[in-house]
């Protein structure tokens, strides 16, 4: 076999990356989240992060220690600025329109709330880091627009696409402006480390002070099915997800 046709061996076809990214981010979100009952998004979402990192495996030239790289880099002064400012703004939604909310689970579970904290790196954080940064870069990158800005809003649409279950647009810009950080810190930076800690740290804080507010209501209603009611365990998903 000649080397040009190892190459075309190993390359998707453009057509078939097309048909993979928008299946994946674009397809898959809006059809979890219109044709599904909520009772099936955690399955889903499962599904679809596991079939994320079977796509970024068979990424050609991809290695799973490049994810590494950056760690001994993380800039903690800049992860002190991003938790601040994410404790301000998400203080000041809460008082404004939730202040009953504010550190519900510190106050009524605080064993719960530290157990999330230990687990939303690895559970939360880490998995959806993967997916929507190397994956999205590195498989797709191809795809994407030019320059320096344009791919990292792509991203970070898509990021907030996927929390389009929540049917919150409070959620839908938080997840965007989280997103488009997470992202600038993967590709413009070369790190890694440094986009799932600052996804770890927004994480906690929305338990922390309430946030999960935002990403749900006992009033939230999927469209076009009438009727259709998320319960408190159904929402708990949007926010473990975020």
């Amino acid at each position: 076999m000649s080397l040009l046709s190892d190459v075309q061996a190993l390359v998707p076809r453009r057509s078939r990356l097309w048909a993979g990214f928008v299946g994946l981010f674009v397809v898959g979100p809006v059809v979890i989240a219109l044709a599904f009952p909520p009772n099936l998004m955690f399955p889903l979402l499962f599904g679809f992060t596991a079939l994320g990192l079977v796509l970024l495996h068979l990424t050609p030239g991809f290695e799973w220690r490049s994810l590494a790289r950056g760690a001994g880099r993380i800039d903690w002064r800049r992860v002190a600025g991003f938790a601040l400012a994410t404790i301000m703004v998400g203080s000041g939604a809460l008082w404004l329109t939730a202040p009953g909310a504010t550190f519900f689970l510190v106050w009524h579970s605080l064993a719960l709330m530290l157990m999330i904290a230990a687990l939303c790196p690895v559970l939360s954080a880490l998995p959806q880091e993967r997916v929507f940064r190397p994956l999205s870069f590195r498989r797709y990158g191809g795809l994407l627009p030019g320059g320096d800005t344009a791919p990292l809003v792509l991203n970070a649409v898509l990021f907030s696409l996927a929390h389009l279950m929540c049917w919150s647009w409070i959620a839908t810009l938080m997840t965007f402006s989280g997103g488009l950080i997470f992202a600038w810190a993967y590709e413009r930076r070369g790190n890694f480390p440094e986009a799932v800690m600052l996804h770890s740290v927004a994480g906690v804080i929305v338990f922390a002070l309430g946030l999960r507010a935002f990403f749900y209501s006992g009033n939230v209603q999927q469209p076009f099915q009438a009727g259709a009611r998320v319960t408190r365990q159904d929402q708990l998903i949007c926010v473990n997800y975020s």
